[in-house]
């Protein structure tokens, strides 16, 4: 697993006035507090719940 690519995902805006989908879609990835960064393999699937709620995510380098 070392040899996999890795994203680092940061919380940035709350879930709370969003719609359900939003909101699991972040619990989802592993986020539970604003400015938590969480790393995740940098698949499909995880790029795909990224781009559905930019306005609250940003990728950090």
């Amino acid at each position: 697993m070392s040899d996999q690519k890795m994203i680092k995902i940061k919380l940035v805006r709350s879930p709370i006035c969003t719609p359900e989908k939003h909101k699991v879609i972040v619990r989802s990835l592993g986020l539970k507090k604003i400015n938590q960064v969480v790393e995740r393999p940098d698949t499909p699937s995880f790029r795909g719940c990224v781009l559905k709620i930019p306005h609250l995510l940003s990728l950090v380098d």
